[in-house]
């Protein structure tokens, strides 16, 4: 019966109740439950033009969760991949940028919190940060310590 399953636009509340979508996203989850054509566009339109949809609350929602485990690059294939406005994501990036080292620190010292050994064990850290999207300047900066200025201060 047509009453036992929710309206697209019920279906985009229910998954907009959980965490913030983008539109490109919704439309990809809820494709496969629309009956006529264009009903989807409809009712995503509608949400958009009531504020529940937001690419804005998006970009931030995902570098406030990520930011702090992840580097820019990651992060911007994050954003990419919810289809999200270009220029809304490149902004977002840049941003992040000028925070990249104090976090890579930060994640570095989560996880190893000591200086490599040997090139081995230098190469393996280095991975480490790189799989988590992390410059290549800020990761060589944080493993071969140049960075320990930013937890100790200057001493001078």
């Amino acid at each position: 019966m047509a009453f036992d399953q929710p309206s697209l636009k019920g279906r985009a509340l229910r998954l907009l109740s959980g965490r913030e979508y983008s539109r490109a996203e919704l439309e990809r989850k809820l494709q496969r439950f629309e009956e006529e054509p264009g009903s989807l566009a409809l009712a995503l339109d509608d949400l958009l033009a009531k504020g529940f949809i937001s690419e804005q609350r998006v970009v931030e929602s995902v570098v406030n969760r990520r930011s702090a485990k992840l580097g820019a690059q990651r992060i911007r294939q994050e954003l990419q991949a919810k289809g999200l406005d270009p220029q809304m994501v490149s902004d977002a990036v840049t941003a992040l940028r000028g925070t990249e080292l104090a976090r890579a620190q930060v994640v570095w010292l989560k996880k190893y919190g000591v200086a490599p050994e040997d090139a081995a064990a230098a190469a393996r850290q280095m991975r480490f940060l790189a799989a988590r999207g992390f410059s290549g300047d800020a990761i060589r900066r944080v493993v071969k310590g140049c960075a320990d200025d930013l937890l100790v201060g200057d001493e001078d």
